[in-house]
């Protein structure tokens, strides 16, 4: 019997591992944090040159944020992946990972798309995007999935754990939110742990994907 995901082990898994290293994941995190200042530094800069105002930026400064972002986010993932995997083999190098770029900017760019049309909606939709979409962007990284099967991968993972995992959002947004509380600082050991805490919740539910797989190959033969 498969057994159903649990928010509280992912989270633990997370605190856990960050113990192992802690002054290496808060690297990562800082590394991540500075990525992300720059970032916002080069958009502000080209919403300045196209015209565009703090309250209403420009389409094109937009584009240049979200290809950044997918570029840092893309890093992100794949160095929690090898993290979970080999919390003690994995180096800072596993934050640059430009492979599949393309597939995991549409990807993002498509899940970006469909969480905020539907917060615009009725925000009930969007949150039910959040969670069927979750780990579109992992399926990219780790499988090298293209848009449209990462996003249909994606949604047949969390089947019959989606409200564990919009418990597990949840649970990640308030250590995030606590991160921030704590003067920003509290972020470098926020990432980390919810980073970790994510790849996990990747690695059990893809798992419990692959063996129904290969269930249904067996059935089938």
């Amino acid at each position: 019997m498969l057994m159903g995901f649990s928010p509280t082990t992912a989270i633990q898994f997370g605190w856990d591992t960050f113990k192992k290293r802690p002054w290496f994941f808060v690297g990562a995190a800082a590394i991540l944090l500075v990525a992300n200042v720059l970032n916002v530094g080069v958009t502000s800069g080209v919403n300045r040159l196209t015209g565009g105002t703090l309250e209403e930026p420009t389409i094109v400064s937009n584009l240049v944020n979200l290809a950044l972002s997918a570029l840092i986010i893309e890093g992100a993932v794949a160095f929690f992946l090898a993290a979970h995997d080999d919390p003690d083999g994995v180096a800072y190098s596993a934050l640059w990972h430009p492979a599949f770029y393309w597939k995991f900017f549409a990807t993002s760019l498509l899940t970006s798309l469909a969480i905020g049309f539907g917060l615009v909606l009725l925000i009930v939709p969007g949150l039910i995007a959040m969670v069927l979409f979750m780990f579109a962007g992992f399926l990219v990284v780790d499988r090298g999935l293209g848009p449209l099967d990462a996003l249909k991968t994606s949604m047949e993972m969390t089947k019959g754990n989606r409200w564990p995992l919009f418990g597990f959002a949840v649970l990640t947004a308030l250590i995030l939110a606590l991160g921030v509380l704590a003067l920003g600082l509290g972020l470098l050991v926020a990432v980390p742990i919810v980073g970790l805490a994510t790849a996990y919740a990747y690695r059990a539910l893809s798992g419990r994907l692959d063996n129904a797989e290969a269930a249904d190959a067996r059935l089938a033969a």
